[in-house]
């Protein structure tokens, strides 16, 4: 019995180990070194696709009953998926000080997201924009497009946190999974290329788009075409 409340307590420091990845982020944005700080945020979400799976083998329902590491997985998912890339694009000077109201907005329509009863569904999606900004502030960093397209484009993306559209959660729904997670393993794998290369090829960044792409079309099929209730994986 304490074997297993140690292991469900293990499972939610390994979840906690997020904000460890925040704090240095925050500092790597802070000393100007822009590529660590996406690449701590990617530490981060490896840890956020692997704990879920943790914490159902080590039952932190039952041995942690009064402790919820959902909520603390909602923290540091706002912290990692929302805040501090919003913090780069405003420190990177993505966007000027007369797109701060739209950066704000960005900020709070996100909390909202988070705060959702149905930001998950018991099928495997997510409700609304599900906040990806890390993402988003990773092609603005390295794509450099014209700020009133930049603008125009965290706009619509936060609005559209409040429009109740189904996305895909790979990890959790068997549509397409194979592909959704094989696909965001091989994105992932050019992504980290892109930090890690002294002179990444600008064509390489445009081809990554690719999955981006894919996912948010694919969502929207499934979003429009198949009736809830159908997809859940676990």
């Amino acid at each position: 019995m304490y074997l297993h409340a140690i292991l469900a307590w293990l499972t939610h420091f390994y979840t906690g180990l997020g904000l460890v990845c925040a704090l240095l982020a925050l500092r790597a944005l802070g000393d100007g070194r822009p590529n660590d700080v996406f690449l701590w945020l990617a530490v981060a979400f490896v840890i956020d696709a692997t704990d879920g799976v943790l914490a159902r083998r080590a039952r932190v329902d039952l041995h942690t009953p009064h402790f919820s590491g959902r909520k603390l997985d909602d923290i540091i998912d706002y912290l990692n998926y929302t805040f501090i890339p919003v913090c780069f694009i405003w420190q990177q000077g993505l966007l000027s000080e007369a797109w701060l109201p739209v950066l704000g907005f960005t900020l709070i329509a996100s909390a909202y997201g988070f705060c959702s009863e149905a930001a998950k569904t018991d099928d495997g999606y997510f409700t609304g924009f599900p906040s990806y900004w890390n993402v988003v502030a990773f092609y603005l960093y390295f794509l450099e497009p014209p700020e009133l397209f930049a603008g125009a484009l965290i706009l619509v993306l936060a609005l559209m946190t409040f429009w109740p559209v189904r996305y895909l959660y790979p990890t959790k729904n068997l549509a397409a999974r194979t592909l959704s997670i094989g696909g965001g393993a091989l994105w992932g794998g050019v992504c980290l290329w892109v930090l890690l290369a002294p002179e990444p090829p600008v064509v390489l960044i445009y081809l990554s788009l690719l999955y981006p792409a894919w996912y948010m079309g694919y969502s929207f099929w499934l979003h429009f075409t198949r009736p809830r209730g159908l997809g859940i994986a676990e």
